[in-house]
């Protein structure tokens, strides 16, 4: 009989146990106290061109649908964006202030924009390494790569250039390991995108480290640097110079004769 009783209890109990609903606790959802921070940052900055769904508004602004935090970090902390005025181009000048990576509070309000556009659009994000951990070991192979896959726009120093149709890549001097990083995966402009199938993270880092490399330096030990552009300003001036001295020599023979 005791042992009946037992029974009794134990499965009463462990029905009771399993019908009456538990207590519900509210459990923080993680980051939303940044995309709030960002989609109030989206609002006030971004909305009239870019639309409240991210779908970007006609002759206004392009679609933000898989840009990812990458093209926002890009974009925003050099100065592109949120342009100044309409007719803007969106070249490279000083970030708003609220946006400026070289203060705490700029950098926490481009991941939260970032983290906002991200989690409503997709696309690629910022790498988790910053500064010197975007910079690799092996020069010579970035230089290898940026000659294939990025002089054809940059020039050979990362001086820029001009390309058809009024198109400028920018010049690399002020561009940070994290902007050119955030460039490479997101293809900003007329610029390919780079998969890791096409560039690797390291081969990405090499190149970083190839144009910190040549930046600032005396790449014209034997003479003038023609403002670094290579070959092509190069091969005018020595066009040019010949030209003139063949004139010169040309005169001065008839002169004599």
């Amino acid at each position: 009989m005791p042992m009946m009783l037992a029974l009794a209890l134990t499965l009463v109990g462990g029905g009771f146990a399993l019908l009456v609903p538990r207590p519900q606790t509210a459990v923080a959802q993680p980051g939303t106290s940044v995309l709030a921070q960002g989609r109030e940052l989206y609002e006030n900055a971004c909305i009239s061109c870019h639309g409240a769904n991210l779908q970007g508004v006609p002759e206004r602004g392009p679609s933000l649908v898989g840009v990812g935090d990458a093209a926002v970090y890009f974009q925003v902390s050099t100065g592109r964006m949120p342009l100044a005025r309409e007719d803007d181009r969106g070249y490279r000048k000083d970030p708003a202030p609220q946006f400026d990576p070289a203060t705490e509070e700029g950098r926490q309000n481009l991941a939260a924009l970032g983290a906002y556009v991200e989690a409503g659009a997709g696309g690629p994000g910022v790498p988790a390494e910053s500064g010197p951990e975007l910079i690799g070991s092996d020069v010579p192979h970035g230089s290898a790569l940026f000659r294939l896959n990025c002089a054809s726009c940059h020039n050979f120093t990362g001086r820029g250039g001009i390309l058809a149709g009024g198109r400028f890549p920018p010049g690399l001097q002020e561009a940070t390991p994290e902007q050119m990083y955030t460039a490479m995966l997101s293809g900003p402009m007329a610029m390919p995108v780079f998969s890791e199938r096409q560039l690797t993270p390291e081969e990405k880092k090499d190149i970083i480290a190839y144009v910190l490399a040549v930046r600032g330096q005396n790449n014209a030990p034997g003479g003038y640097a023609l403002g670094e552009f290579g070959p092509v300003t190069e091969g005018v001036v020595a066009i040019l110079v010949g030209l003139v001295a063949l004139v010169g020599v040309a005169a001065w023979i008839g002169a004599r004769s």
